[in-house]
Formats: structure tokens, sequence, C-alpha cells
């Protein structure tokens, strides 16, 4: 376009907002148009507002990381509709924090400074953050075993309530667990008879109530009896 009028330039920027980039003269107006439409296209405005700025962060989180002066109106809008964008936050508050993990779980790994409620309500949602949690502490384990049993594998101090919470959820996570006791093995077992696969010290006991719980789980049994194949049968 040889002649670059406001309405050309708007129907451009509304159309797609990188066209911004082209835009010789470009006013607050077209360049609040260009981030509504796409919030990228805050990386080719010069002269930056919080208005424009938090429209193009409303419009993708992620574009924070081209606002040159953040607030923290502008960072928490942001992590609010892209959790992940915390990792462009230049100075990190707990609220921020917080609404961060609360929109994306992810986001755990890109908090500088993590407190107990943070870390929290990150396990809570996915267990598996245990691992990107940087003090463990007994409530947090918890938390993560009772959310997902499989996030026993990243508890660095194993103790017998965290062991029992796990395989109550999830019997396979005894595969996971140090120390393993005929209490622990019998809690596993009855949730998931296929955690027979992962017990060290089997009993005549532990394999009936295995098979009762799965017939599949005869598979795993080192010794079977004609009554334990006639249970498998049964079940499958």
């Amino acid at each position: 376009v040889k002649e670059q009028t406001r309405e050309i330039c708007l129907a451009a920027v509304k159309q797609n907002g990188i066209a911004l980039e082209f835009v010789l003269d470009p006013t607050s107006e077209i360049c609040l148009a260009a981030v509504q439409q796409n919030g990228y296209a805050l990386q080719f405005v010069k002269k930056q507002t919080d208005a424009i700025c938090l429209a193009a962060v409303q419009e993708n989180g992620i574009a924070l990381q081209f606002v040159k002066e953040q607030t923290t109106e502008i960072c928490l809008l942001a992590v609010k509709k892209v959790g992940r964008s915390l990792r462009n936050v230049k100075d990190q508050t707990e609220e921020i924090c917080l609404a961060a993990v609360q929109e994306s779980e992810g986001a755990l790994e890109y908090v500088k400074e993590q407190t107990r409620e943070i870390c929290l309500i990150a396990v809570k949602q996915n267990g598996y953050l245990l691992q990107d949690v940087q003090k463990q502490t007994m409530e947090i384990c918890l938390a993560a075993v009772r959310q997902n049993g499989w996030s026993l594998e990243f508890v660095k101090e194993q103790t017998r309530e965290i062991c029992f919470a796990a395989v109550q959820k999830n019997g396979l996570a005894l595969k996971f667990v140090k120390n393993q006791t005929p209490e622990i093995c019998l809690v596993a077992i009855q949730q998931n008879g296929l955690a027979l696969k992962y017990c060290l010290n089997q009993t005549l006991e532990l394999c009936f109530l295995a098979v009762i719980q799965n017939g599949l789980a005869l598979e795993f049994c080192i010794e079977q009896t004609k009554d334990m194949c006639f249970l498998a049968v049964r079940q499958n």
C-alpha cells in the first residue's frame, strides 16, 4: 500500500495483528486493535501503554515477554491466561505465582521462591509435580501421592504413612516402595491385584488375594496352585 490511511491500517491489523509490523505510523488505536487480534503484535509496538499491554496479554498470556515495563496487574492477567508465562515475570510475588500454578500446574518449575501453599496447590492438581518441589515435606508428599500414587517415585524420604497413602491410591505404586512390609503389600494388592508383580516377598495368602482381585495377577504368582488357577479363570 503506497498511501496508508487509518482505515486501511485498522482493517489490516484487525484481520491479522502481526501486520502492525508494516504500519509506518501506528497510532495507539491501531496498536490496540492489533494486539487485540494477536497478542504477539505487541513486539511491534514502540510506544507501549498499560492499556495496550493488558490487551495483549489478555489475548495471549505469552505476550508478556514483549512487555517493556511490567506491572503487577499485567503480570497477574498474563499468568491467569497462561500459567507458564510466569517464566517471563521479572518480579515474582507469591500472589502472581499462586495465580500461575492455579491456572497451570506446570508453572511450578518457573517459581523462583516456592512456598508451602504454592507447592500444595501444584501437587494437589498433579502429584507428578513433586519432582519440581525444591523442599519436600511430609505434608506435600502426602498430598502428591494422594493425588497420584505413582508420584511416590519422586519422594526423597519415604515414610510408612506416605507409602500406605500411595498404594491406597494406586496399588501399582508398590513398585517404588523401598521398605516393603506385609501390611503395605496387602493394601497394594487389595487395591490392584496386579501389584503382586512388585511384591518382593510373596505369600500364599497374598497370591490368593491378588487373583481374587484380578485374575490376571496369576501371571505373577511364583507358586501357583489348582485352587488359585480356578479362581483366576473364574475372574476372567
